[in-house]
């Protein structure tokens, strides 16, 4: 007796956002060996292969302390520099990876998303979750320069670390399936994305406190998610700053709305994808 095919049928779905999860859990293994190849493509025939991921932020977080610490003397909220802006751009170098490897996962994928039939979310979410893993090494960087410069980091900052990195994929995939689907037309958005990320380095508190900002508009940094996300993770890790919960929600509201924005406009657009890339 021969074995029964399984059959389903593709429908279009509907609703504003259009999010069918029962049909991407069943792409679920395409979507593990999506996750497994870009993290074995980063790693594999590498000279340094893990120890870059330690090595970036590390390299940068002793640039920026020589000129924005030694010679501008940027202020760090009392505490030593070096733990100040490494702590923001441990959450930085993810959101500007997850938010470039998304934007470009569709026109890097082109092929099998002209030949095979797959919920296309895939791609996007995939590229969103394989910089965890540089997240995970580059943070053990931050509790050693807590040990060297006797720092007790927070446990509720600890604890609160998992949300923070939630509110970081959520404000990089959202504004990631825009642009992901908006460069499938328009490949511009591959070339200007590099600059617009660097003038955005230097509007988010990476280097600097948010507190140097005239209070009357510091609220409007907020509407930036990383502003937020940032600053709450200087104070509960390394206990610096003054966090204003109002201004923290505002980032949280600005990924969640992002997030909307950008699954939305994909789902609107993604039957085009195969016949513009």
């Amino acid at each position: 007796m021969g074995s029964e095919s399984i059959k389903y049928e593709i429908t279009p779905p509907k609703g504003l956002i259009r999010f069918n999860l029962p049909e991407i859990w069943r792409f679920k293994d395409l979507f593990y060996i999506l996750v497994w190849r870009d993290i074995k493509v980063r790693y594999k025939q590498t000279v340094l292969g893990i120890l870059w991921a330690l090595f970036q932020p590390f390299l940068t977080m002793v640039i920026f302390t020589i000129f924005f610490s030694v010679f501008a003397k940027v202020p760090s909220d009392n505490a030593p520099y070096p733990i100040f802006v490494y702590s923001g751009l441990l959450f930085w170098n993810y959101y500007s990876t997850a938010l470039t490897n998304a934007s470009n996962s569709l026109i890097n994928n082109e092929g099998i998303v002209q030949k095979v039939y797959f919920p296309r979310l895939i791609l996007p979410i995939s590229t969103v979750l394989t910089p965890i893993a540089d997240f995970i090494f580059a943070f053990f960087i931050l509790l050693g320069l807590m040990v060297y410069y006797h720092f007790t980091p927070g446990i509720l900052g600890l604890l609160l670390v998992p949300l923070l990195l939630l509110i970081s994929i959520f404000s990089a995939l959202g504004l990631g399936l825009l642009l992901s689907a908006v460069n499938t037309k328009y490949r511009d958005v591959r070339y200007i994305l590099p600059f617009f990320m660097q003038i955005l380095l230097f509007i988010t508190p990476v280097i600097y406190p948010v507190s140097i900002i005239p209070e009357q508009f510091r609220w409007l940094a907020f509407f930036n998610p990383m502003t937020g996300v940032i600053t709450l993770a200087r104070n509960v890790i390394i206990g610096v700053g003054e966090v204003n919960f109002g201004h923290i929600g505002v980032s949280v509201f600005v990924s969640v709305v992002l997030l909307f924005i950008g699954l939305a406009y994909f789902r609107k657009t993604e039957r085009f994808f195969a016949d513009v890339l």
